[in-house]
């Protein structure tokens, strides 16, 4: 009896004690989840802000408000929502799900920083706690340039004045670089003087020595929202003594007088190093042909380019005007396999170059053509289109268009291409393998 009576017990205890489990667990699942913390200035914003924005949002730069504090920020917040959600901002404008998406110096934003963004702007954009505030970001000099401090600054050899009213001006200045040695060219970037990007339509540097030559195809070519060109560890573009840089410029009027002295910045290897492969830039494909009725959107054209040698894309550049929509870049191989490389979405007030990370930068075998295909829109949902009743065709004004793209790239031999390509595929192999 005794042990029957301890078995009662036994059960009896161990009945309590499950029954108090489930009154816990079912407390616990009756509980309403933890509210998710709320998204502010200081915890959440501020380093979105910092890593993308500020450098062109702050007081002297280019963007027209500063995003610096919270007190600068919190009228924006609605229009920051809009502008991020659509991908207007930061101005990256790659089409993120075809091709290669791996740049250098991609500012634009990831998913989850764009719903950090819309939610604070959604919750009325709470500033949070100040302590949770971020040191804030260090800028100097350097910093307004996209390439860092230049080694060389090179400018036109006077000011030129744009008139309040004129018709749109080309013409070329020529300045002694004062470079003594040879070197190589690592970075390069040109701009406006501060306040003069509103009247360069473009400039086109080159270049060219006492003979009359000229080396490297463009140098650099800059219009407006445009980067600078970096070129990946091991290339670069020669630089001989003696050199000079042309200016090829086209200024726009404004209704307002504005003077410019475009400069370009440089930054150079070490003294004495030379790199393994020379870069050079073209403008090209172009399609000069264009044919864009009054009203019409989407209407297409195909441009067409042959690589001779066994190249490295470096990176590539979309150029049309206020009509210009969209442009896609594709690689049609000797084997007559067609990869797309990229899509942009344009927007004329930002001519960026694309610079790609050195692991992805398409290999292009001998042989390859590149191919263009460019989208114009000119009826009137384009809110930048002059005048939807008037036919456009090719021309250098901004109210004509253009169809145009620049490549940057490097030939190989036939060894150095094998080889590259051999790595890539190790690479490949290894990471398919990791993922199995």
């Amino acid at each position: 009896m005794r042990n029957v009576d301890r078995s009662a017990k036994a059960f009896a205890l161990l009945s309590i004690a499950v029954a108090l489990l489930l009154g816990v667990a079912a407390s616990a699942s009756a509980q309403p989840p933890a509210a998710p913390s709320p998204v502010t200035f200081t915890k959440d914003v501020a380093p979105i802000f910092q890593k993308s924005c500020q450098n062109c949002h702050r007081p002297g730069s280019i963007a027209p408000m500063s995003l610096i504090t919270y007190e600068d920020a919190r009228p924006w917040a609605r229009s920051i929502k809009q502008r991020v959600e659509a991908r207007q901002m930061p101005p990256w404008h790659v089409d993120r799900t075809v091709g290669i998406r791996q740049f250098k110096d991609d500012p634009s934003l990831t998913d989850h920083e764009i719903a950090t963004l819309s939610a604070w702007a959604g919750a009325g954009a709470p500033r949070g706690n100040p302590a949770d505030m971020p040191p804030p970001r260090q800028f100097d000099d350097a910093d307004r340039w996209h390439i860092g401090k230049p080694d060389l600054i090179v400018a036109m050899p006077k000011v030129f004045t744009v008139k309040t009213e004129a018709a749109d001006w080309w013409g070329i200045f020529e300045a002694a670089s004062g470079l003594t040695e040879d070197r190589y060219i690592k970075a390069v970037e040109a701009k406006p003087s501060p306040g003069a990007r509103r009247v360069v339509h473009h400039s086109v540097e080159t270049l060219v020595y006492d003979d009359g030559s000229s080396g490297g195809g463009t140098l650099v070519e800059y219009a407006v929202g445009k980067n600078g060109d970096v070129f990946p560890e091991g290339s670069g573009k020669l630089m001989k003594a003696g050199a000079k840089v042309r200016f090829n410029m086209h200024y726009h009027a404004i209704g307002e007088p504005v003077t410019d002295r475009t400069e370009v910045g440089i930054v150079f290897y070490p003294k004495g190093v030379v790199p393994t492969h020379v870069v050079t830039t073209i403008l090209s494909p172009n399609q000069d042909d264009l044919d864009i009725p009054a009203g019409a959107d989407n209407v297409r054209s195909d441009a067409y380019y042959k690589i001779d040698k066994p190249s490295h894309l470096v990176g590539f550049m979309p150029h049309m005007h206020n009509r210009g929509k969209r442009q896609c870049l594709e690689a049609i191989y000797p084997d007559m396999k067609v990869e797309q490389l990229n899509c942009v979405n344009y927007d004329f007030n930002w001519q960026i170059v694309y610079n790609y990370a050195d692991e992805v930068a398409p290999l292009l075998p001998a042989g390859t053509i590149m191919h263009v295909i460019s989208w114009h829109d000119n009826s009137a949902g384009n809110k930048y289109n002059p005048d939807p009743r008037n036919w456009v065709g090719f021309g250098n004004r901004t109210t004509d268009d253009m169809s145009r793209h620049w490549l940057t790239f490097y030939p190989m031999s036939d060894d150095e291409f094998k080889a590259e390509v051999a790595v890539r595929n190790a690479i490949k192999a290894s990471r398919t393998a990791a993922q199995q």
